[in-house]
């Protein structure tokens, strides 16, 4: 029989007779022919391919049609409300709650949550919205809202159809209606678009009035209009209509139930879109009872369509606030109250699809009063320009309760005003002196409908264990002149700071160059410690966090000496957690670089003695990252478990020497002397660092030794901490020993790697991050290995998450960092024994699977269908590819 290639080679007789044996079959040509199919192989597979083809179209279609025929969701009954006043003969108000304000054509109202009562034997109680037109003036700065004078509507739900419901005018007026009862309201949040009021509330089947419970009915959200009308001092707010937005946003009903305002003001974006905080309870047996906070905001250039955004990520937090941060990027900025005691704060450029929360920055810098029965509050968050000429400043204005401590009791809350331009953060003073709880800013600048600029604050006054029974109203006025006497000294540190820059720096001015003015060196800088000391209090020139001199008993073991410190036995400290409530630099815990130029006067007769570090917040005083010096003039690395290292180079006493500690992503320290990267692969043990957070910064000793540095001192100059980690220009345009451009390639500066400690996570909770250099002095990014932490706490970055160098932790969504890093790893093995290549193989090979899976799955609750609906283009093609292979 012929080969394949013989039988293709062969000619085909095409005139052979056909033959039929004797069984009275026929057949085709010699015996010794293949026998040739019925019909040709062809035709046959392609009848058969095309067959396919339409059965699969015919139940893609089958489908569609049934998905089309399927009859629509039945819509809910249609419910008509109405406004009515709160009669002074028949009702009476008893308490305020969730303050907000309301600015409208040069008048400003107060809007609150007003509980009402019955009278003449009517005791059912109800809740409605309190309204006033506030009076302030110089002369009286402060007024608390008298209840029997608040203009105060309830909302009726009509029981008849809506011909029978009067409108809003009509009711003024007088004109009857169909049966009508009482609606519970909660929680009212307010936007001002144009000449329009906007009002979230959430309307709930509780059966008490008070603040909703955890295990409350189902509650929705409702959204009312309202104007101004009336004369002069007459002015009010009506409330003239109200959509049930039940039916028209974008919501799981299984996963959220007790929706409301998260009272207090939204924002009206710059592109038109209102946005609302709101807060939910979770659904589902491990959510039950957990509160959430997300967004609501309409389609844009319409309010007949909303949405709800993706909750932050972490459950138990209450109480949002929302702003829209306008600085570079634009992004809203939501600060919540949670269960663990600390203020979180969230950024999202997305409005609310992806949240990462400002741990470089803001967030779980206030803290909450907690203890059983304690209610968390709302703080007044709102942004405002500022400045008083053409370089104003964009900040953000915050009023938050502080609670004294007393006899080791929280006393009663002060409520403090706050400044930030979201690096720098200032106390700006207590508001007034009363018991306060929530609270609501607005900002007037002149021109925006009155011939000043105005500050007001509107809180919940207490009275002893009432809860809410009254409002206070006050401007702001010393307040605000305090405002712009702080950013006119930031200004002025800013110049200060950029001086400090090498004059070859200045003189030649190139992009790459860190004190260019394309690139500032002020960037990220928080605090700056220079020569305003005085009464063993080291100030920050920035009006933040002062730090304080220990042992210093007579003043003559630290002194101020041309513009530096000079400590002779003493230390300063620098606080972080060790600030107790409200910590400034909670932002240390995950990212800072601490830049000082110092000087060492003599030889220790002992060692080491500490010259600067971090301690932990524990018992054993454990230090994080530190830099010693020994009687052998060696420097020496300090770690986290204790060890030390000795390096070779030393130092030469009377000679100045930049320092320069650094941590990034909680994980990776590293230490710098002049520009050069000191300690090699030394690996520290961090600890739990979910308990253990950061006490404090240490300069020019910790305590350790403090006998045997009598006879030294050390002069410490420009200590400047930094909220991110430097790169190697900018750490050598700040030293005073350089030039600034620095060499060509740089030593690798992946620094110290921090493990957990044997008493910690144990291998499953090591957190290893790899680093790399790149060349012309630029460092590149690091790549963090990092494992979920045990606890609810702390810099262990989740698994479905990125954190950037700013210190933003990344859920779902980018990174929202100031500046763009490069992440890239090089060779070499990282002090461990690892080969650096085979773990970077790993990563990418993670991170491919990783990606792959996002592409199948998407980023939403629809990902089974749309990996479901792209099998049949897969088969599809299967079947079009065996096609054409039988073609040929």
């Amino acid at each position: 029989m012929l080969s394949r290639v013989a039988a293709v080679k062969a000619p085909r007789t095409h005139n052979r007779r056909r033959m039929t044996g004797s069984s009275g079959r026929r057949r085709e040509g010699r015996e010794s022919e293949p026998q040739r199919p019925n019909m040709s192989r062809h035709p046959f597979y392609s009848a058969l391919m095309l067959l396919v083809v339409m059965m699969c179209c015919n139940t893609v279609e089958a489908q569609q049609t049934s998905e089309e025929n399927s009859p629509a969701p039945i819509p809910p009954p249609k419910t008509y409300f109405d406004w009515g006043d709160v009669k002074d003969d028949k009702e009476t108000v008893i308490s305020l709650r969730v303050p907000s304000l309301v600015g409208m054509n040069g008048d400003v109202f107060a809007v609150a949550e007003a509980q009402c009562k019955g009278k003449n034997g009517n005791e059912e109680d109800f809740t409605g919205i309190a309204s006033e037109l506030l009076k302030l003036s110089d002369e009286q700065k402060k007024v608390e809202l008298d209840k029997t004078k608040l203009r105060t509507q309830v909302l009726l739900e009509c029981t008849a159809d809506k011909e029978k419901c009067a409108s809003q005018n009509a009711a003024l007026e007088g004109a009857s209606a169909g049966p009508k009862k009482k609606v519970h309201v909660s929680q009212p949040t307010t936007v001002v678009k144009e000449n329009e009021i906007y009002m979230l509330v959430g309307k709930c089947s509780q059966t008490a009035v008070g603040p909703l419970k955890n295990d409350a009915e189902d509650c929705r959200l409702l959204l009312a209009k309202g104007n101004v009308s009336g004369e002069s001092s007459n002015k009010r707010i009506y409330w003239n209509g109200i959509d049930d937005l039940q039916s028209t946003y974008n919501i799981q009903q299984e996963a959220l139930t007790a929706l409301l305002g998260g009272g207090g003001s939204g924002v009206h974006t710059e592109d038109g879109t209102l946005v609302f905080p709101v807060e939910g309870t979770k659904k589902g047996e491990s959510n039950d009872g957990k509160t959430v906070s997300l967004l609501i905001y309409n389609s844009k250039d319409t309010t007949e369509i909303w949405k709800l955004s993706k909750e932050i990520p972490d459950g138990g937090c209450s109480d949002p606030s929302v702003v829209e941060w306008r600085k570079k990027d634009k992004k809203l900025m939501m600060m919540t109250a949670c269960g663990d005691g600390r203020r979180r704060v969230y950024e999202s450029a997305d409005k609310g699809e992806s949240w990462t929360e400002a741990l470089g920055t803001l967030s779980r810098v206030w803290g909450n009063k907690q203890g059983e029965g304690v209610k968390a509050v709302r703080s007044g968050f709102i942004t405002a320009k500022i400045g008083g000429d053409e370089n104003n400043r964009n900040v953000m204005l915050v009023t938050l309760p502080v609670y004294p401590e007393k006899d080791g009791k929280k006393e009663k809350g002060e409520l403090h005003l706050w400044l930030t331009d979201n690096t720098h953060i200032v106390d700006i003073g207590p508001v007034s002196d009363d018991d306060a709880a929530a609270s609501s800013l607005l900002y007037r600048s002149a021109g925006s409908g009155t011939d000043k600029e105005e500050l007001i604050a509107l809180y919940e006054k207490k009275n002893g264990e009432e809860s809410s029974p009254g409002m206070v109203s006050v401007l702001l006025t010393e307040q605000l002149k305090r405002v712009k006497d702080v950013l006119a000294t930031w200004k002025k540190v800013d110049e200060t700071v950029s001086k400090l820059c090498p004059s070859s720096a200045v003189e030649n001015p190139s992009p790459g160059n860190a004190c260019s003015t394309t690139v500032k060196i002020t960037d990220g800088l928080v605090g700056f410690l220079s020569g305003n000391f005085s009464d063993d209090t080291w100030r920050d020139e920035y009006l933040g966090v002062n730090a304080t001199v220990k042992n210093n008993e007579g003043g003559n073991k630290a002194a101020l000496h041309e513009g530096s410190v000079k400590f002779t036995g003493a230390w300063a400290e620098w606080p972080v957690g060790s600030q107790g409530q409200n910590q400034l630099y909670h932002f240390a815990n995950y990212n800072f670089t601490l830049v000082a130029t110092v000087s060492i006067h003599g030889v220790p007769q002992e060692g080491p003695i500490p010259l600067m570090g971090v301690q932990m917040n524990d018992s054993g005083k454990t230090v994080l990252l530190g830099l010693s010096y020994n009687k052998e003039r060696k420097w020496q690395v300090l770690c986290g478990d204790g060890t030390s290292t000795e390096l070779s180079s030393g130092w030469e006493k009377e000679t100045q020497y930049q320092v320069v500690l650094m941590l990034r992503n909680g994980t990776q320290g590293s230490v710098y002397v002049d520009g050069h990267r000191v300690g090699g692969d030394v690996s520290c043990a961090l600890g739990n660092k979910d308990s253990k957070e950061i006490s404090h910064f240490y300069i020019g000793g910790d305590g350790e030794n403090a006998d045997n540095k009598e006879g030294v001192s050390v002069t410490v100059t420009n200590v400047l901490l930094y909220n991110r980690p430097l790169d190697d220009t900018e750490i050598a345009a700040l030293n005073p020993n350089k030039a600034s451009t620095p060499p060509a390639v740089n030593e690798p500066s992946q620094g110290t790697v921090i493990k957990t400690s044997p008493g910690g996570q144990g291998k499953e909770g090591q957190r290893q991050l790899l680093g790399s250099s790149d060349v012309n002095g630029v460092s590149a990014s690091t790549v963090s290995s990092a494992t979920t932490s045990s606890g609810d706490e702390g810099p262990a970055t989740p698994l479905a998450s990125e954190e950037s160098f700013d210190g933003t932790q990344n859920v779902g969504g980018d990174s929202f960092s100031d500046g763009d890093a490069t992440v890239e790893t090089v060779g070499g093995t990282n002090g461990q024994g690892e080969d650096i290549h085979a773990r970077d193989k790993e990563a990418k090979a993670a991170a491919l699977n990783s990606s792959l899976g996002n592409v199948s799955q998407g980023n939403n609750s629809d990902a089974g269908t749309v990996s479901g609906s792209g099998l049949l283009p897969l088969l599809l093609l299967l079947l079009l590819g065996l096609w054409g292979f039988a073609a040929l």
